[in-house]
């Protein structure tokens, strides 16, 4: 599910299961962040991720924790397995750069915002969907509030919108917009300029900025995982996910 090359300095590391659209299970998690480690042991000065398929990721899968004897459980493993991937990218001294070249959605949004910088192709779309199923945010989408400022992310958790790459561009998340078929080739451009830089001032340069933005991303993290983990077994996160497996729109709980 998980596909890992390092040359010259810098871990690949792309999403390879597009036919499921590359969503977060245990076991994609696992090697997910057993990618992530191994790029720190082969000591890479930038770690990039990208995808394959129709999605960069379409988030947590949701046919998989519906079908959890104990869905409590599931959810809040998953969602902690996730944030420990996410912890240790922006606590990495290596650059992260992500490469979006579709949608990426759900817990898929935070992932790929987690790098440092991101690179988008002009089809890349973005979006959050929680709420649209009776679901609280994970994933690490709480750390989005100091990219994108507070409302802004509030509009994106209550109303779901669906933004593009040139909107997330000008939210601040997004630091290049490039035509689809250039994405590989300016990847490839400023993980040279990168690797052409000293790797001393880049990693200061993340540590200094990252822990002014992020006092304490663990904190927001587990609380994430504690909430969507809760309203998961709740009447609203049950009927949610029924409804998004069966396609067709909740009928959610009315006061």
């Amino acid at each position: 599910m998980i596909d890992y090359d390092f040359k010259d300095g810098a871990a690949w590391i792309t999403l390879a299961d597009g036919d499921r659209g590359n969503t977060l299970t245990a076991e994609s998690g696992d090697e997910l962040l057993a990618a992530v480690r191994r790029a720190h042991a082969d000591a890479a000065r930038v770690i990039v991720l990208r995808a394959t398929g129709r999605f960069f990721s379409a988030g947590g899968d949701i046919g998989g924790f519906a079908g959890a004897a104990d869905v409590r459980n599931y959810l809040e493993d998953l969602a902690e397995a996730l944030h420990l991937i996410i912890s240790t990218l922006i606590r990495s001294e290596a650059i992260v750069v992500s490469a979006v070249h579709a949608t990426a959605a759900g817990a898929g949004f935070p992932l790929a915002a987690a790098a440092d910088v991101v690179l988008a192709g002009e089809s890349a779309k973005f979006t959050l969907g929680y709420t649209k199923i009776g679901l609280s945010p994970d994933g690490g989408t709480t750390l989005l509030v100091h990219s994108l400022g507070l409302h802004t992310a509030l509009r994106l958790a209550l109303l779901n919108d669906v933004i593009t790459a040139d909107e997330a561009h000008r939210l601040g998340v997004v630091a290049r917009v490039v035509p689809d078929e250039s994405l590989a080739e300016v990847t490839e451009q400023v993980v040279a300029q990168l690797l052409a830089g000293s790797a001393t001032a880049q990693a200061d340069a993340k540590r200094l900025l990252r822990q002014v933005a992020d006092q304490a991303p663990e904190v927001a993290m587990r609380r994430e995982s504690l909430a969507i983990s809760a309203n998961a077994v709740r009447a609203d996160g049950r009927e949610g996910v029924a409804a998004f497996l069966g396609k067709r729109p909740p009928r959610f709980n009315t006061f």
